[in-house]
């Protein structure tokens, strides 16, 4: 069965172009020219990935990426992928910050967009472990093959990136790992990485599982190195 990706855009021309290039690499396509019709198809459709366009006549796009985020059930986690002006890095730390999986500067190349498009719908089936695997630090819960992450019993609002990075750092606790490291962990070598991206995500997972992320005690920063998940907590 084909992946259904869902493209949030408001140039007609570009979602057809994609759209066409896209489906010829066996990818069913469905387009949305707003940020509200864009919601309604989330909703009712359950994509497999968002490609979502900054720029949107009746929202920005990290406003419709902030409502995803927040509907209920899995529709809050699909994979978004934003699509950025191009030379403003701080579009793509907001988008990030919000709950973004990935970004692509327009113009863009759809060789690129696709090999993007590939890269995060495979972290998704490869950070999925062996069935029923869990993980568990103190009251942190880590259940791999639910993808739900829970801390004394309440769920934590992750990305589906973000599930990958802390499963990344979970499985090799007490070891230290540099950012290329953990980006090679959960998205592997074809791709060029934002390398503030993975500072940006660390601080979103602190939010999510630290009891005062400006004090964390589960995902420490080795300064000039990277990062390290503590075994002894709580």
């Amino acid at each position: 069965m084909s992946q259904h990706l869902l493209m949030i855009e408001d140039d007609a021309r570009l979602a057809q172009m994609v759209g066409e290039y896209l489906g010829q690499s066996g990818f069913e396509v469905s387009h949305a020219g707003d940020g509200h019709s864009g919601l309604a198809a989330v909703q009712a459709g359950a994509p497999d990935l968002v490609i979502l366009d900054l720029m949107l006549p009746d929202m920005d796009g990290l406003e419709v990426c902030r409502r995803i985020r927040a509907l209920p059930g899995a529709r809050a986690q699909v994979p978004v992928l934003m699509l950025t002006a191009k030379g403003d890095p701080m579009d793509r730390i907001i988008g990030l910050e919000i709950g973004a999986d990935d970004y692509l500067p327009k113009p863009f190349e759809p060789r690129e967009l696709l090999a993007r498009i590939r890269a995060v719908l495979r972290r998704r089936v490869e950070g999925a472990p062996e069935v029923g695997k869990q993980l568990r630090f103190g009251s942190l819960e880590i259940d791999r093959d639910a993808r739900i992450v829970s801390v004394a019993g309440e769920p934590c609002d992750l990305t589906s990136y973000q599930f990958d990075l802390l499963v990344a750092l979970a499985e090799r606790a007490g070891r230290v790992l540099t950012r290329d490291q953990i980006m090679e962990a959960v998205r592997g070598r074809e791709l060029d990485a934002f390398d503030r991206s993975i500072d940006v995500h660390m601080g979103r997972i602190r939010a999510a599982i630290e009891a005062d992320p400006k004090e964390p005690r589960r995902i420490l920063t080795v300064r000039g190195v990277g990062y390290v998940f503590a075994r002894q907590q709580d």
